[in-house]
């Protein structure tokens, strides 16, 4: 049934698709298709606007107008299908080979002298690595945009060495479902610290959002710093003032 009352829209000329406001709705009322956001029923947003500080662009703004009634049940049975949809499933043998865990041996030695690849794991994807894998088990987690991965040259050898990896689009991915696979990260890996990596577009400032959000669900506490790289590849925000020199960084 349609009533006059408050609902969020969304001006798609001003909308680029970063998708700040996806993890800030919680009812999940917003998603991106065709890299802009959409609101995907009425009665999923209550209309408060919790999302419109989120915006980068202004894109968002609260209406008045006809609309279906908020329906908070019909918010409880969306989060729970968004959360089926992040479920680990344990990668079968005979599976696709992108969901067999792996980790592998890299000598720091290796990795600075002759280049060679400082990823000690398998997979790196943020929708394939499972929460409970066993490279995440007390490790220092650098979650990389896809982007940053390309534009910065010395990724693995200041970068990824030492560390366990998950990368991901903040733009094209399932920001919700990314929250809900963070958050059971948090909860189960005993993660020791964070390091996000993103570059310095607006669709890419979603990144830190989606893995804050999760930390908040999570419950846990885990030291997180930020650094921003150019699509020159060069850093021009880098949070880590107050962590200790690691032995392979060149930064």
């Amino acid at each position: 049934m349609k009533t006059l009352r408050k609902i969020i829209e969304i001006d798609e000329e001003k909308c680029d698709g970063c998708g700040q406001c996806v993890p800030s709705c919680a009812e999940g009322a917003i998603t991106i298709v065709d890299g802009k956001a959409r609101v995907i029923a009425d009665n999923l947003c209550d209309g408060l606007g919790a999302c419109l500080g989120e915006c980068p662009q202004d894109a968002l703004k609260v209406v008045e107008r006809e609309a279906e009634e908020f329906d908070e049940e019909a918010v409880e049975k969306h989060l729970e299908q968004q959360e089926e949809k992040v479920e680990p499933k344990p990668a079968l043998a005979c599976g696709c080979p992108s969901q067999q865990i792996k980790t592998f041996i890299r000598s720091p030695a290796a990795v600075q002298e002759s280049g060679a690849s400082a990823l000690a794991q398998w997979p790196i994807q943020i929708r394939l690595v499972p929460p409970e894998a066993p490279f995440l088990k007390g490790a220092d987690l650098l979650v990389l945009a896809d982007c940053a991965a390309v534009a910065y040259a010395n990724l693995h050898k200041d970068l990824l060495e030492g560390r366990a990896v998950m990368m991901g689009c903040p733009k094209f991915d399932d920001a919700e479902g990314y929250i809900q696979k963070f958050a059971h990260v948090f909860k189960v890996a005993g993660v020791k610290s964070v390091t996000i990596v993103s570059i310095e577009v607006p669709c890419c400032s979603g990144l830190p959002v989606i893995v804050k959000k999760g930390l908040a669900a999570s419950g846990e506490t885990v030291p997180m710093n930020e650094i921003v790289v150019s699509a020159r590849g060069q850093i021009v925000s880098d949070s880590r003032v107050n962590e200790p020199k690691r032995q392979t960084a060149t930064l």
